[in-house]
């Protein structure tokens, strides 16, 4: 099975952490490479699991994918992403 889904990296401190929002998947690493490597491995592990267990379909259905002839479609998608100032 393969999904589309953004990796998203940051910088904090001395460590790079990437991020699936879709899956709600977190991990880290020493460059930004090694981060999404990481997050990749976390989300291929965890969704073999939840495969195993039976309960891949209802995670991915509460993370908002669908599943459409045995195609998991994702029903959202970012569009954008920008760094702002906001005053409070």
């Amino acid at each position: 099975m393969e999904l589309q889904v953004t990796i998203e990296v940051w910088k904090s401190r001395s460590w790079y952490v990437a991020r699936i929002p879709e899956l709600d998947f977190v991990s880290q690493g020493n460059d930004p490479e090694e981060a999404k490597r990481n997050v990749q491995e976390v989300a291929r592990m965890q969704l073999d699991e939840m495969r195993n267990m039976g309960t891949l379909r209802d995670y991915l259905e509460e993370c908002g994918f669908t599943f459409q002839d045995n195609v998991v479609v994702p029903q959202t998608e970012m569009i954008s992403c920008e760094k702002s100032l906001v005053t409070v």
